[in-house]
């Protein structure tokens, strides 16, 4: 590392707050949109579909990386993120009172925003702090990061259904969450306006191009869309499933139980899996625990599957159903990497991270945003065990593609 790129000693605990203030706008693109957009009265396919086009800013964010690192001056791209992140929010409690598309372009700019936040964010991180430092750091940041999306989706969703039952205006309780959220983001963008250091950071005007083979591109993004569709069809599909009235095979739950059910048991499960994982990965090596945690990634739609076959009875079964479908899928999404690192080669391969969120949003995309028409077609019990029989099929096309090329080890 350069003098110009000098890392230094952490001071204070900036990188937790800076981590944490970033999964506010992400948790609300990626969990709470859903739910926004179908109390403003959208139909399942219409929501799932505007939701995942929420995710497309997340794919494209990294052609704008080579962009931000010859710029430099990453503290004050933070800054005025930032800022742009807090009056983006506010609009977005503006918007409710100009309907569902209004609503949806306020998120879709949230969601550029955040995406923006992220990448510079990570790259003021690997700049701030040694190596070290950032392996020491890994557990905290994921603590932190998680917490904010437990206090975002969990917290923020049984507030608007709280201020729903009070008022009886689900405009007026959006509007108010939203301006609840900002808040606490300016006081997180506060805490960085004191905290960050450091002036410019200079640029990398050369950056170095790696070979890219388009069949081998083609060979492993198809290796992980197989990998995550019976998830990707089930992410946006159960929350559906929790929301829908009983009249449609839904669970009819309160805005409460969904937010304290997916939005604070799911996400606490859901870290521990990652958490989970991360251990067994550096134990045992991704390569041996392949084809054991791809199991584990697929398994989450036959507990779906089973709840509408035996639909919980309680908030406490629906809670155990929720905990058990997210440690699964966070025990597995791990196994991710190692067709992105196959993508990557060895230039990513201290920052994977800025290639697995947008090849992950990018193979999700598509079966979110049908799953909702899916739902609508064939209802909800026919639609899981289609969600569960795809696990297999999905197997046997990985087990084919390994066989033709192996990824390399991490």
């Amino acid at each position: 590392m350069s003098s110009s790129q000098e890392a230094t000693r952490p001071r204070g605990f900036w990188f937790l707050t800076l981590f944490a203030a970033e999964e506010i706008p992400a948790a609300i693109v990626t969990y709470v949109a859903l739910l926004m957009l179908l109390q403003l009265g959208l139909a399942p396919a219409e929501a799932t579909l505007c939701s995942a086009l929420l995710f497309v800013p997340w794919v494209l964010k990294s052609f704008m990386r080579p962009w931000v690192m010859r710029v430099g001056y990453f503290r004050h791209m933070l800054h005025l993120v930032e800022a742009l992140i807090f009056v983006s929010l506010v609009l977005l409690a503006f918007s409710f009172k100009r309907g569902p598309v209004a609503v949806f372009f306020a998120l879709l700019l949230v969601s550029l925003l955040s995406a923006c936040h992220e990448m510079v964010a990570g790259i003021y991180y690997e700049r701030a702090l040694r190596p070290v430092f950032q392996r020491l750091f890994i557990i905290p940041k994921l603590v932190s990061s998680q917490t904010a999306v437990i206090i975002t989706y969990g917290l923020l969703i049984f507030l608007v259904g709280t201020l729903e039952v009070y008022f009886r205006q689900i405009r007026y309780s959006w509007a108010m969450g939203c301006y609840v959220a900002a808040g606490i983001f300016l006081l997180f963008a506060f805490h960085h306006l004191l905290w960050l250091k450091g002036g410019k950071v200079q640029g990398i005007t050369k950056y170095k191009r790696s070979t890219f083979h388009f069949s081998l591109f083609t060979l492993h993004y198809a290796f992980l869309f197989l990998l995550l569709l019976p998830q990707a069809f089930m992410f946006h599909a159960r929350v559906l499933y929790l929301y829908d009235t009983h009249a449609h095979g839904g669970l009819q739950c309160t805005m409460q139980e969904i937010g304290f059910a997916q939005g604070t048991v799911g996400v606490i499960a859901f870290s521990l899996g990652i958490a989970l994982g991360r251990v067994l990965i550096n134990r045992y090596s991704l390569q041996r625990l392949f084809w054991p945690m791809a199991f584990c990634l697929v398994l989450s739609p036959f507990v779906y599957l089973g709840m509408t076959i035996w639909p919980p009875q309680s908030l406490w079964h629906l809670c155990c159903c929720t905990m058990t479908a997210q440690i699964l899928f966070g025990l597995g999404i791990g196994v991710s990497r190692l067709p992105i690192s196959a993508v990557s080669g060895t230039r990513y391969r201290n920052t994977i991270n800025m290639l697995q969120i947008p090849l992950v949003a990018a193979a999700m995309i598509v079966p979110m945003a049908v799953s909702g028409w899916l739902v609508q077609q064939l209802g909800y019990n026919s639609f899981f065990l289609v969600n569960a029989l795809s696990a297999p099929v999905c197997l046997l096309g990985i087990y084919l593609l390994k066989r033709r090329e192996f990824p390399p080890k991490l």
